[in-house]
C-alpha cells in the first residue's frame, strides 16, 4: 500500500506532451505516458469532466477507479461500524 502511495506520488503534475484531437474526436495519448500508467490496447479508460469547478479532462484507467470506490467503500464500513458501536 506504501508503495502505491509512493507511486501515485511520483506520477502527479507530469507533463507527458500534447495531443491533437482528430475529425472523429480521437487523441493519442503519449506513448510515455502509456508507458508509466500502465496503459496497453484493450483497457477501459473513465473520463471526467472538470476539476475543482474548472473544465477539464481527467482520464483513469477503469480499474484504478474500481479499487478507488473499494477502499472508499470499506473506509465508510469501519467509520459506520464505530459510530454504531458508540450509540
Amino acid at each position: 500500500m506504501a508503495k502505491r502511495k509512493k507511486q501515485e506520488k511520483e506520477l502527479e503534475n507530469e507533463f507527458f506532451g500534447s495531443a491533437t484531437v482528430g475529425e472523429r474526436g480521437q487523441i493519442v495519448i503519449p506513448a510515455e505516458a502509456r508507458q508509466k500508467l500502465d496503459i496497453k490496447p484493450g483497457d477501459k479508460l473513465l473520463i471526467f469532466s472538470g476539476m475543482h469547478g474548472k473544465p477539464a479532462l481527467s482520464v483513469m484507467k477503469a480499474e484504478q477507479v474500481s479499487e478507488y470506490v473499494s477502499r472508499a467503500m470499506a473506509k465508510l464500513s469501519r467509520i459506520e461500524k464505530m459510530a454504531r458501536e458508540d450509540e
